[in-house]
């Protein structure tokens, strides 16, 4: 999909988490397995060894796990600010839902999309960014790469800068004779 067609607003997080108290935007876990299907069985394991360290970690989470006779395992995570997102964890190891419900919990809820720019302000500066020739006055120009032939050697090694007047090749030709 082109960056035309994929959608985008300005950076912001959610009721300003984080200026105060951290609060974890996942409400609710569900882990949706079949006791005897092959492909359930990553689930299995991970609910054995690793849910009940991930329940003692994310205490704000309530995390529910649900065995019904399903061929697609899958993982529900309900957010505080009523977004549900689905994920179907079908022959995945233990390691590999553990990450996954990690990364979860760690999200905010919001769809994931691409930020239009690195900075935003609600009330926006009528002089513009700053940048390093803001207050530079007009009259001294822009600047430019000095000439290697600006400063040339004499024979007794005194530095002789270049005359800024511009005179013609005849003259020149006059002023080395």
């Amino acid at each position: 999909m082109t960056s035309r067609g994929t959608p985008s607003r300005f950076l912001q997080s959610v009721l300003q988490n984080g200026v105060g108290r951290y609060v974890c935007q996942l409400k609710r876990i569900s882990l949706i397995f079949s006791k005897k299907a092959q492909s359930s069985l990553g689930v299995r394991e991970f609910i054995e060894e690793g849910v009940v360290d991930f329940a003692k970690k994310n205490p704000g989470t309530v995390v529910y796990v649900s065995p019904q006779s399903c061929r697609i395992p899958k993982i529900v995570a309900e957010y505080l600010n009523g977004n549900v997102r689905e994920e179907t964890i079908t022959a995945k190891s233990s390691g590999e839902v553990a990450a996954l419900v990690q990364k979860l919990s760690e999200q905010s809820g919001l769809d994931i999309i691409r930020i239009r720019k690195p900075f935003h302000s609600n009330s926006p500066s009528i002089q513009g960014l700053w940048h390093p020739f803001t207050n530079r006055t007009p009259s001294i120009g822009p600047i430019r790469p000095q000439d290697p032939q600006a400063h040339r050697e004499e024979g007794d090694g005194d530095m002789v800068a270049p005359s800024t007047e511009r005179c013609s090749s005849t003259e020149q030709a006059e002023a080395s004779a």
